[in-house]
């Protein structure tokens, strides 16, 4: 479970800004901890009524009964999402409880990273299947519910990895490199349809991934190399995440958001001029 936010206290503290989410229906992937947690923690603050999807059972009953408690309308859905047929099963679920789609977030994805001349071509096939065609497939089926309805977004979570490169970023680097030409391509393409498709690409962000070396010389170290002088939060993440799916952004479109403290602009880190 990811102990680094408290659910209850990141949903009260979080200001509401977007009313036309109210009752809206967002499907979230890899909802259950970090960026996808936050994200869900966002949007039911926003009043949208969810569709919580994990790989980790226990970790999504944990995060859908907190927000639940909350108020928040949370159906969960436990699959892997590698797999075309739970994805279906996913959306025949969605549609028939839910009734429409109104947001997707593919967040859900395999963070491992290798080097090129280590062998991981088991990774990679993971990679794949679940980063690549699980986003692509759910867009699919959310895409066609939406062209019925008459509009919606999708917003996939890339990362700076896909625009400069991670020191060991195999095969991670390259998966969210196709997540951005994905949003482009699927943005041209159901446009027509008043379908919106952008990308939000975190840089180095504090999650429960991160939790054991906060306070660390090492941690203060990385942080330091960026510019604004620190690790991203879920909450800066999530943010983007309900303005993109907001009407503030609707002529937005085939556009992927760095929002990473300035990572991707500079040449040089802080005090390391080349």
């Amino acid at each position: 479970m990811d102990s680094s936010i408290n659910i209850q206290s990141a949903f009260h503290s979080t200001t509401p800004r977007y009313d036309e989410l109210h009752g809206q229906v967002a499907v979230i992937t890899g909802a259950a901890k970090g960026i996808g947690q936050g994200i869900a923690i966002r949007l039911a603050r926003e009043g949208m009524r969810l569709v919580a999807v994990d790989i980790d059972a226990e970790a999504l009953a944990f995060t859908a009964n907190a927000l639940q408690d909350l108020g928040a309308t949370v159906l969960s859905y436990q699959g892997d999402l590698s797999q075309a047929a739970s994805i279906h099963q996913l959306f025949q679920l969605a549609l028939g409880r839910m009734q429409t789609v109104d947001l997707l977030v593919n967040n859900a994805a395999d963070l491992q990273r290798s080097s090129l001349l280590e062998e991981h071509e088991g990774l990679l096939e993971l990679q794949l299947t679940t980063n690549i065609r699980g986003p692509y497939l759910c867009s699919q089926h959310a895409a066609a519910i939406m062209r019925a309805a008459g509009g919606g977004s999708i917003i996939h979570i890339s990362s700076v990895g896909a625009l400069r490169a991670h020191h060991r970023g195999l095969p991670y680097d390259v998966t969210k490199g196709a997540i951005n030409a994905m949003t482009r391509a699927m943005a041209v393409d159901l446009a027509r349809y008043q379908i919106r498709v952008n990308a939000v690409a975190p840089g180095v962000t504090h999650t429960y991934r991160t939790k054991a070396q906060a306070g660390t010389a090492a941690y203060r170290t990385a942080a330091d190399r960026i510019p604004l002088r620190r690790f991203g939060t879920v909450a800066d993440i999530s943010s983007m995440v309900a303005f993109l799916a907001s009407t503030e952004a609707s002529y937005l479109t085939g556009q992927v958001i760095y929002v990473d403290g300035g990572i991707t602009a500079q040449l040089s880190p802080p005090g390391q001029s080349l």
